[in-house]
Parts: C-alpha cells; sequence; structure tokens
C-alpha cells in the first residue's frame, strides 16, 4: 500500500492478514526520496500502538468524564454547532453597508499534507460558501 505521513512523505506501507507489519519511506517519492523525518519514522508505532485511540471522546461542558460517541454523532455535532455559530454571528454587511458576507466566530486549521486541489475546496466551501475568514494551514494557500 501506498500512504503519506502528516508531513506529505510518501510511505511504504506493507500488511500481512489486515495487519500492518512495517512503514517505510517510499524511494520513488518527489518530496522525500524514500526518507522520513522522526514523525514518519515512528508511524508503525502510532498506528500499531496497544494504547492508541480508536474512538470519538467527547467531555460534555463542566462534565468530569470522557465518555466514547459514535463518528456519525461526532460529524452531526460539529455541524450543529458550526450551523449555530453562523446563525448567531454571520455579517451580510458592515456598518457602512458593504456587504461583507462573514464568520469570524468559527476558525479553520489546516495540514500541510493538502494538495493544492484540497486547499483550493476547502478555501472556496469555508470562505465563499460559510463566509468563515480566519483560515489558517501549515502550508502557504
Amino acid at each position: 500500500h501506498k500512504g503519506a505521513c502528516a508531513i506529505g512523505c510518501g510511505q511504504l506501507i506493507y500488511t500481512k492478514g489486515g495487519q500492518i507489519i512495517n512503514i517505510e519511506g517510499a524511494p520513488r517519492s518527489p518530496l522525500s526520496d524514500g526518507h522520513l523525518c522522526p514523525k514518519g519514522a515512528s508511524t508503525l508505532q502510532l498506528v500499531a500502538n496497544p494504547h492508541r485511540v480508536t474512538t470519538v471522546k467527547y467531555r460534555a461542558p463542566y462534565s468530569d468524564h470522557w465518555e466514547d460517541k459514535p463518528v456519525e454523532w461526532a460529524l452531526d455535532r460539529i455541524a450543529q454547532l458550526v450551523k449555530e455559530a453562523r446563525d448567531a454571528d454571520f455579517v451580510e454587511q458592515d456598518a457602512n453597508g458593504i456587504t461583507v458576507n462573514s464568520l469570524k466566530s468559527v476558525a479553520a486549521l489546516g495540514g500541510s499534507a493538502h494538495d493544492n486541489e484540497e486547499v483550493y475546496l476547502i478555501r472556496k466551501l469555508l470562505t465563499g460558501g460559510l463566509g468563515i475568514l480566519p483560515i489558517e494551514n501549515q502550508a502557504r494557500f
């Protein structure tokens, strides 16, 4: 299998019986020529760690404990909260009557593994679709 670490370097992922048994740098990767940084080199330890959290953890406001929640619940909850924030804080026009269609109470942070096409679509959706202005990324847009 082929994959990429969080930085975007190419990785070769070997499996046996449905289990990942080895991960190494992909020699033909134009980004890394088969080399991995310490983070990429530790990928196997991250994915095969028996202590790895594999469920969505949720802590309700003022709660003293975490709950396991389904991924679908978490995605629906995020969508609900974004909609509530947008409904409450969306600004169509500024004080001078200029159309701004902006939302400053929601922010987005992307990772450097996004390619140009993904970043373009994310930016279009968030700024043009939702009006979200605070958008940042490890890689430059």
